[in-house]
């Protein structure tokens, strides 16, 4: 299992970055002692949380064992607390960069798949809306798009609701953020919009997770909803947990199974030592 730390200069960005990839490359077949090529990888895009950084999901789950056990790379970049959306505005391209820079970039570096049935975006609370709002957006390279304990709080970003970062002008906040919030619904910042513009058999897969005791329980009740009204296929689960990390490892656990994967039997590697 190789864990690759690098950076690189984002157009989008334009600046530095930085990434975490998981590659599962050092298979070592014991019978001809010679490496197994498994290449090109089905490749997962996670992202973290409002706070969190690109090592959030190695630190707090158990993602890096079990994309050895799936034979998936996975991406983590860092999208800062920006909501991974774009604002023309302030050149904080956070959107074009997780929807299309970061898979070209990632695809030249590394042996991955370019199909969209093998091109799959995740994310927890704060990153659950951005795989969202960037997996209906860029439908014709996301083939899965999952939401844990998704973030979906547009109807608390419109009207100024106290977010929570403590600033001391809510409005002016949002907007550093969205752009103009009086524009935020209907756009590609709005989940329910992207979902009704696009044709429904262009859209990826969907499947949506939150805890039972989570502050965001209703809101992901209301969007399961709103996409059964559509006729949109989700897979929808709720379970024990809070907004915590507990819950995010059982759960990311889940989207790997729900994801089409293929669990294979291990041969000698950094996380299996027989």
């Amino acid at each position: 299992m190789a864990v690759i730390k690098l950076n690189y200069l984002s157009k989008c960005l334009m600046r530095t970055v930085d990434i975490n990839v998981i590659l599962p490359v050092d298979y070592l077949n014991m019978n001809t002692m010679s490496y197994e090529n498994h290449a090109p990888f089905k490749t997962l895009y996670l992202l973290h949380g409002i706070f969190g950084d690109q090592n959030d999901w190695l630190y707090g789950t158990r993602i890096q064992r079990w994309a050895n056990e799936y034979h998936l790379c996975v991406v983590m970049p860092s999208g800062e607390n920006m909501f991974y959306v774009d604002n023309e505005t302030t050149h904080h391209l956070y959107g074009q960069f997780i929807g299309k820079e970061l898979v070209e970039m990632t695809r030249v570096m590394f042996p991955l798949s370019t199909e969209k049935k093998d091109t799959f975006i995740a994310g927890l609370s704060m990153g659950g809306y951005g795989a969202i709002v960037n997996g209906l957006k860029y439908c014709d390279t996301f083939g899965y798009v999952a939401g844990l304990s998704s973030g979906l709080m547009i109807d608390d970003w419109c009207s100024c609701k106290k977010p929570i970062i403590d600033v001391p002008d809510y409005k002016k906040y949002y907007e550093s953020l969205f752009g103009d919030i009086t524009k935020i619904k209907g756009s590609d910042k709005d989940y329910k919009a992207l979902a009704e513009k696009k044709n429904s058999k262009d859209l990826p897969h969907i499947y949506l997770c939150v805890g039972t005791e989570d502050f965001l329980l209703e809101n992901n009740r209301d969007y399961r909803d709103f996409l059964i009204e559509k006729g949109i296929n989700v897979t929808y689960e709720e379970g024990p947990g809070g907004h915590e990390w507990d819950f995010w490892d059982r759960y990311i656990h889940k989207v790997l199974d729900w994801l089409p994967l293929i669990k294979t039997s291990q041969n000698l590697n950094s996380g299996n030592v027989k």
